[in-house]
């Protein structure tokens, strides 16, 4: 059994219901024998018989009946022969104890039947036997079943005491459900959650935990927010003696001769790498502290994915390869910025052709899924390169996480690319994750929902190279 609270409540239940039961039973097994209406029962009969031989049928009838009204006890005369003497019509349950000495089994299980007695004697002559039944008032004996066993008491007994242990189970669980739920939004990235101090002045061990777990997603995210704040502000920092930096190339190429041109296009291009990592770590900075906000506009994703196809085209022909896109006809339509989106498949793309191997092509391919949720567009970017260990994997889209320091600084690429990319398709409300393919390479999986009742797709349309036909 997984669930803590099922495990608490089914053991104070059986708990409190075992001690019910065994209660009722020691109470049962030690109670007094004895029968008040032991003596009305011997006394009845002879009077009973005495006034059917003064009177006859009519005499007993008046006797029996005033027996009942004043003891509030049901009586029958039977004779020999099984008859009731008095003429009134015995019922089923007085012909049962005639019979048998019992009423039947049954009787009395959930809704208790009558006590009952049964007496026998001859008449004064000797040439008669009379049998008297009688129904005793339920009195304190009206929760017994058969054998004397309370089953109505019983059962209210185990209903309350699993009500209670409901009560309980649930007081003590609470703080833990709400406690694993802010733990799953805290590993899936929501700095904010908390679980919630308990209700009331509640100060046992449960409620310290929660409060310490509060305490430390507090820390965490004051944390990560100060670290985000460091990088925005260095990255800032940088900018200006970067723009001065620039400027004073320009200068330099206009004093400076022609032997001087490679060393001032290697600073150029240098002093571009540089911009270019200084925007991306601003870019990341402002994903992670949340302050870039999603736009609820509509984006072509289709007319996206076919822009950044073309552009790609152009760097993969300097190694000799090819960028093929598969792009359905119909309304692509998502919710989001543009230039996040774009940004965002671009670093894929471009992180493809970097490691094809020359002389191979980049597949995009863009397709349609329906789930539970909603239909979302899917879109998987494949490569044929070396590909990456299955335990790198989850790694691929951690800030400045490289799989190769010397390969990331033969290729440009600084371990942010695919970082921006996971943080802007999550902030779509979207998820990417990347596969090993069978025949070779890396395929990287970008799912965003699509825009509710807008037309999927007609018809398939297989591209070329050089963008969407």
């Amino acid at each position: 059994m997984k669930s803590l609270f099922l495990r608490i409540f089914l053991s104070f239940w059986m708990a409190q219901a075992l001690f019910v039961v065994l209660a009722i039973l020691v109470t049962l097994a030690f109670r007094p024998r004895g029968s008040s209406w032991e003596p009305l029962r011997t006394t009845s009969l002879n009077e009973a018989v005495s006034s059917y031989e003064a009177g006859g049928p009519q005499q007993v009838r008046e006797y029996l009946e005033n027996l009942q009204a004043t003891q509030h006890v049901r009586a029958f005369l039977f004779n020999e022969q099984g008859e009731e003497v008095s003429h009134r019509g015995a019922p089923d349950w007085a012909m049962r104890v005639l019979g048998s000495g019992s009423p039947s089994p049954r009787d009395g299980f959930i809704i208790p039947a009558p006590k009952v007695l049964k007496e026998a004697r001859t008449s004064s002559d000797g040439l008669h036997r009379f049998t008297l039944v009688m129904g005793l008032p339920p009195g304190p004996r009206v929760f017994l079943g058969p054998r004397g066993m309370p089953i109505p008491g019983l059962i209210i007994g185990v209903i309350t005491s699993g009500l209670v242990c409901y009560l309980l189970a649930w007081y003590l669980t609470k703080p833990i459900i709400r406690l694993r739920a802010a733990t799953r939004q805290l590993a899936a990235g929501d700095l904010t959650a908390r679980s919630g101090s308990p209700a009331g002045k509640r100060r046992d061990e449960v409620a310290g935990l929660v409060r310490d777990f509060d305490a430390m997603a507090e820390r965490l995210e004051m944390l990560v927010k100060a670290q985000s704040r460091l990088l925005n502000d260095i990255s800032h920092e940088l900018r200006s003696p970067l723009a001065r930096l620039n400027v004073a190339l320009g200068l330099a190429r206009q004093r400076a001769g022609v032997e001087s041109a490679d060393m001032l296009d290697r600073i150029e291009l240098e002093a571009s790498r540089l911009n270019e990592l200084i925007g991306r770590i601003l870019t990341l900075a402002r994903l992670e502290d949340g302050e870039q906000r999603v736009p609820q506009t509509p984006v072509p994703l289709g007319e996206l994915v076919a822009s950044v196809a073309e552009d790609a085209e152009f760097e993969a022909q300097e190694r000799h390869c090819h960028v093929h896109t598969t792009i359905p006809e119909g309304d692509w339509g998502v919710r989001g910025n543009d230039s996040l989106l774009h940004s965002a498949v671009e670093n894929v793309v471009r992180n493809a052709i970097r490691y094809t191997q020359e002389g191979t092509s980049v597949e995009i391919k863009l397709t349609s899924e329906k789930q539970a949720g909603g239909a979302e567009a899917v879109l998987r970017v494949s490569d044929s390169g070396p590909g990456v260990p299955e335990d790198a994997l989850g790694k691929l889209f951690q800030p400045f996480y490289r799989l190769d320091d010397a390969r990331g600084r033969l290729t440009g690429g600084v371990g942010l690319g695919l970082a921006i990319t996971e943080r802007a398709v999550r902030f779509h409300g979207g998820k990417v994750s990347a596969f090993n393919r069978v025949e070779g390479g890396l395929m990287v999986e970008i799912r965003l929902p699509l825009i509710a009742g807008a037309v999927r797709t007609r018809e398939t349309i297989e591209a070329v190279p050089l963008g969407r036909t």
